[in-house]
């Protein structure tokens, strides 16, 4: 069961290696949480994560999870709950792609959407099921401000997080009631491994800085978290240019 200061002392990350996930995991290490699953496809980047989380002092354990293999889904984290209430579960796994790749070849694009949204929408609803029979717990799912609007130059990456971001408020929305808190996550862009090489966007923001805000929002029992907080206003502004000025823009 979360604290009275509403720290998870379980948790269970879908996206083992995931920066955001482990600055996230390393904070709430920091305050009450002592179990840790880190499910992801084995590798020793994931055992290594495991060990050096179990060096700060939770019993963590690395669970082979594929989120690609959907029919395994309800057996490899309905064990997991088997095994004990989890608090929260925190959903961190996807792939950015690459835009100009995948538009030319159709099958990476359908790579970025089963990733990032089938397999998001597998697991949130077998976690989401497990969380409502044991009555209590949250599921924080990371999205990203790209899912506001389309851009150009990464509307695939950034329509399987419209899709991922619309799945959450509406799972979020039949849940109410259920004793479960579903959070949606929207940061901006991180500097992660993941976007190293890149041009930096505006309000750039770390893995730490996100794990911050992830803490906080489950202190005040929210349900959207931008990060940074600036970017909420940023993208109402965005998604109410008129479409024919939205094309002149550089993004």
């Amino acid at each position: 069961m979360k604290d009275a200061f509403g720290t998870p002392q379980s948790l269970l990350i879908l996206g083992g290696t995931s920066e955001i996930a482990l600055a996230t995991a390393r904070r709430l290490i920091g305050r009450r949480t002592r179990t840790v699953y880190l499910a992801g496809r084995p590798s020793p980047a994931l055992d290594a994560a495991a060990e050096h989380l179990r060096s700060l002092g939770a019993d963590a354990h690395a669970v082979p999870f594929d989120a690609l293999d959907t029919a395994s889904h309800e057996e490899v984290l309905g064990k997991l709950f088997t095994e004990g209430d989890l608090d929260m579960v925190l959903l961190a796994f996807g792939v950015l792609g690459d835009q100009t790749r995948d538009e030319q070849e159709p099958l990476s694009a359908v790579h970025v959407a089963q990733v990032n949204y089938t397999g998001a929408v597998s697991a949130s609803l077998v976690c989401a099921s497990a969380l409502r029979r044991q009555g209590h717990g949250s599921l924080v799912v990371l999205s990203s401000v790209a899912g506001e609007r389309a851009r150009r130059s990464n509307f695939i990456y950034g329509s399987s997080k419209a899709g991922l971001d619309a799945f959450t408020q509406g799972l979020g929305d039949a849940l109410h009631g259920s004793g479960v808190h579903v959070m949606v996550v929207r940061p901006g862009f991180v500097r992660t491994k993941m976007t190293a090489g890149l041009p930096e966007a505006p309000l750039a923001t770390t893995p730490e800085a996100v794990a911050e805000a992830i803490e906080t929002g489950l202190r005040r029992h929210a349900e959207t978290v931008w990060v940074p907080g600036a970017l909420r206003f940023v993208m109402s502004a965005l998604r109410h240019v008129p479409r024919a000025l939205f094309r002149k823009l550089p993004v």
